[in-house]
């Protein structure tokens, strides 16, 4: 199972908010490459980052600190927030980002998820944010009535790589993973989904570990790292462990 740590950025600074409300942020570094490089000394694998400024006004406000993270440390980037054109999705693969993350066009221009799944092979990750299961938009700010598991099925046939589901009631608040959500999802798709939001204990993790038979691949960990709960190495070492062991 891959742990991928997670880089916020409001304001050009490192953040985390609470259940994705920007008026419940903390400032955890004021240059998020400085906290990357944290991370990849910790053995980080890959690095979520989110552009959250993007995530609520519908287009990359940034990139310039994405970038020196990219020239920075030498660890893979999947990158979410604001990206909801083939421009969008151009300019961030031009910069080296690894993997893109379309979270608001998934549901509002599925044409979009089709030409850039096909311009963009095994690249496309479809973030689906998701409250009581029913989906969110537009950095969570906008609800609907559409069930997370039904666009999951469809986003596997647009020819996306994978999913990163995020319970937005669990995000933030250190109480757990939603399972039964999460491997619900997991079980409808043949597709990898990453969990996201609410690990708070390296006992988190390990209830999670159980999930890759239904093909959760990994968990993305955020304000439980800033807050010192565990560090990453310990994290990733709980993972490899059952990697070696299953």
């Amino acid at each position: 199972m891959i742990i991928y740590p997670a880089i916020d950025i409001m304001g050009g600074k490192c953040v985390r908010l609470y259940q994705g409300r920007a008026d419940a942020a903390t400032v955890y570094a004021d240059i998020p490459a400085d906290m990357a490089e944290k991370w990849r000394d910790e053995g980080a694998e890959f690095l979520h980052v989110v552009d959250l400024d993007g995530a609520f006004t519908g287009s990359s406000q940034n990139l310039g600190a994405i970038e020196e993270i990219i020239k920075r440390v030498d660890v893979p980037v999947q990158l979410g927030g604001g990206l909801r054109t083939i421009e969008d999705l151009d300019r961030v693969f031009s910069v080296g980002v690894a993997r893109a993350i379309l979270g608001t066009s998934v549901i509002s221009n599925p044409e979009v998820v089709k030409e850039a799944c096909a311009k963009y092979p095994g690249k496309i990750v479809a973030g689906l944010d998701a409250r009581e299961g029913k989906v969110a938009i537009k950095g969570w700010v906008e609800e609907t009535d559409i069930f997370a598991v039904d666009v999951a099925m469809q986003l596997e046939v647009y020819g996306v790589s994978r999913i990163v589901y995020t319970d937005i009631m669990m995000d933030g608040a250190q109480t757990g993973v939603n399972l039964f959500a999460t491997e619900e999802l997991a079980e409808n798709i043949s597709i990898p989904v990453i969990a996201s939001g609410g690990v708070s204990t390296l006992s988190d993790i390990r209830q999670i570990k159980p999930l890759q038979v239904a093909g959760v691949e990994g968990v993305i960990i955020g304000r439980a790292l800033y807050e010192n709960n565990f560090t990453l190495a310990e994290a990733i070492a709980v993972a490899r462990w059952d990697n070696a062991n299953r």
